[in-house]
């Protein structure tokens, strides 16, 4: 990163992320100091059933303190490429197995200040299982009708981000297929 940056300095090295304060270099020759915060990137993963309900979760998130309607979603792992990290995801946190799952595509979670790379994921001939969470986890889950989901993104209900991006990803290349 030093080749971007005027300067660069490890500020916090976490479990997950790494935070850095760096000087950004400016057209007009000023240099202005920004944090950054550095992940490895990340999976989110739309799972529909045969029927078209589309498997969501309740998933109780501390930063905001509320429990949000979410699609599954998890870290790559150091070295793991994220076609292999959405399949380990999905079945850890909602039980699924999936006979296929394919990109929808990829997206900036939050470019002003950290370089995160979702990967988004749709997984189709879905097998249930248990789940597997980690032990900081809650998490239900609930198959909900295509319809009611719309719904739940256009009241509000739905409001992360990531979860919304990969629906809308879905939704457009469900358009784009219908003859």
């Amino acid at each position: 990163m030093k080749e971007r940056f005027h300067s660069d300095e490890l500020v916090y090295d976490g479990r997950i992320m790494k935070v850095h304060r760096v000087g950004v270099p400016m057209r007009d020759g000023r240099v202005v100091m920004r944090e950054l915060v550095c992940y490895s990137g990340a999976v989110v993963i739309l799972p529909v059933l045969d029927d078209g309900r589309i498997v969501l979760l309740r998933n109780r998130r501390f930063a905001v303190d509320e429990t949000l309607w979410e699609l599954p979603a998890g870290m790559i792992e150091p070295d793991e490429e994220p076609q292999h990290a959405a399949p380990r995801e999905l079945a850890e946190e909602t039980g699924y197995t999936a006979g296929r799952i394919s990109k929808l595509g990829q997206f900036f979670t939050g470019p002003g200040t950290c370089n995160e790379v979702m990967h988004a994921f749709v997984a189709t001939k879905l097998t249930a299982g248990p789940q597997a969470l980690e032990p900081y986890e809650e998490i239900e889950v609930a198959a909900v009708a295509a319809e009611e989901v719309r719904a739940m993104v256009a009241d509000g209900r739905i409001h992360d981000a990531k979860t919304i991006a990969a629906l809308a990803l879905y939704w457009l290349r469900e358009r784009d297929s219908v003859p």
